[in-house]
């Protein structure tokens, strides 16, 4: 598990591994959201074994799967939600961390703008820079 922070309380990551649930909950997470559909993964990697080894060791855990047309902003809206519900640090994965990373900079970028969304995603080591002009429409008043 290698997680990357976007924000304090949101920070992705590739494919966690069952195993890593314990490590998890010690880093303080306190909600695992995966957004990687069962079907790029073997059956141990998908949700319902995520899920059974992130509640195991008590903590909360949602499946909100994305791919290139599922990123709706309905689902933009759910993850937003999801993260602000929490009552502590968010550890969101899919395969790299990519997907992630760009449902959280179009779901931010009207209160934060493009060019803070691009920086801390960067930062993380994501690169959004292509996600420019949607990101200024959407951060547009």
């Amino acid at each position: 598990m290698t997680p990357s922070a976007l924000t304090d309380r949101y920070h992705v990551s590739p494919q966690i591994d069952p195993q890593d649930a314990a490590a998890i909950k010690e880093a303080g997470y306190v909600l695992v959201i995966d957004n990687r559909p069962d079907a790029e993964v073997p059956p141990s990697h998908q949700t319902k074994a995520m899920q059974q080894a992130i509640e195991a060791v008590g903590l909360r855990f949602s499946a909100l799967p994305i791919t290139h047309q599922t990123m709706t902003a309905e689902n933009i809206l759910a993850q937003a939600e999801l993260v602000a519900a929490a009552n502590g640090p968010v550890l969101a994965y899919c395969a790299s961390g990519t997907r992630c990373s760009v449902i959280w900079a179009l779901g931010n970028a009207e209160t934060l703008g493009a060019d803070a969304v691009i920086e801390a995603a960067a930062k993380a080591g994501y690169n959004l820079a292509g996600l420019r002009p949607t990101l200024e429409t959407l951060a547009r008043p």
